[in-house]
């Protein structure tokens, strides 16, 4: 559903899966620096709103995702993953419970598949599974009482956070006195951050252990749920075949690789490939990638054929092994 935003002046539509939103509104590096300083809020409508109700839906959720939810308090964000039954990464939901209601929002375009999956897994539990995404919408801006609106809020990077609000509030909201920026703005920050986007940083193999979502996503003390063992034989028995890094881009070429560009080291052989992309107001061009585990940390990349220096977010020994070297380390001491 196109956004009302996209009438002001200025707006200019992003790239797919987000054309229905406002890649920027005339000057993106003003607008990045007002979000960041936490006097701008960014339009996210087209992500997807799922509502979860009844006196089940914790401990249903609990049993389905990879978070620990049973008891989560209301007012408490937190994220989780729907995993498929060889534990690759499906769904990436943001979540938060009002006390009655888990409010979850998604990528945009997935949340009827998901409620749809959701709502044949209900069998005899009072719970209740409802798509929202025509009735409300996602934003984000400052955090306390700097963005408009009463609806569930959830943590966001650089310190912003995401509300839930009516959709029939986005007119007021381009109406009142925080401008808007763009969701080039938002990537930006979010890339920044070592942040991976489900979708456009991972692909349909990628596992948690591989964006650095443990602890994060998925609770690793908690019972069963579909595609934890793979979770558990990565943490407790071997380390995953990819590891996602941040990328410092040559400033000096005049275009960003694009998702899905190959990753490559010298000698032309590829090793990985591009998520998302920005222009960060400070750092410069910037990337995320999905590289394999066991390329050297300190080896120069070309990224859709763009000079690239990497920076390690997942690092190459995580999982078991890493937990058995720091044993070691603890016994040898005297």
């Amino acid at each position: 559903m196109e956004s009302p935003l996209l009438n002001v002046h200025g707006a200019v539509a992003a790239d797919a899966p987000d054309q229905e939103i406002a890649a920027h509104y005339g000057d993106p590096v003003r607008e990045q620096r007002l979000l960041e300083a936490g006097k701008a809020f960014v339009d996210r409508s087209n992500r997807g709103v799922l509502k979860v109700s009844g006196p089940d839906r914790l401990s249903w959720l609990h049993s389905l995702l990879s978070q620990h939810l049973e008891a989560l308090e209301p007012g408490a964000a937190t994220q989780a993953l729907l995993l498929t039954i060889n534990g690759h990464i499906e769904h990436h939901l943001h979540l938060v419970d009002d006390g009655e209601t888990v409010w979850i929002h998604v990528e945009p375009g997935t949340a009827p598949a998901l409620a749809e999956f959701l709502d044949r897994m209900r069998f005899f539990l009072r719970v209740e599974v409802e798509d929202v995404s025509d009735r409300y919408a996602v934003v984000t801006g400052p955090s306390g009482d700097g963005l408009a609106g009463d609806g569930p809020s959830l943590p966001d990077v650089a310190g912003l956070t995401t509300r839930i609000v009516l959709r029939s509030e986005l007119d007021g909201l381009a109406a009142g006195d925080l401008p808007p920026a763009g969701l080039w703005a938002y990537e930006a920050l979010r890339i920044a951050a070592h942040v991976a986007r489900f979708g456009r940083d991972t692909d349909h193999r990628t596992i948690p252990h591989e964006i650095g979502v443990i602890g994060t996503a998925v609770h690793l003390h908690k019972g069963c749920y579909r595609g934890q063992e793979t979770v558990a034989r990565v943490e407790n028995l071997g380390r995953p075949p990819r590891r996602l890094v941040f990328l410092h881009l040559d400033g000096s070429v005049d275009r960003l690789p694009a998702q899905g560009d190959p990753v490559e080291i010298p000698g032309g052989r590829q090793i990985g490939f591009v998520g998302t992309s920005a222009r960060h107001h400070e750092l410069g061009p910037i990337a995320l990638a999905l590289v394999k585990r066991n390329a050297p940390v300190d080896i120069e990349l070309l990224a859709g054929g763009v000079a690239a220096s990497q920076e390690v977010i997942v690092a190459p020994d995580t999982g078991a092994n890493a937990k058995i070297e720091l044993r070691r380390t603890a016994a040898d001491r005297p």
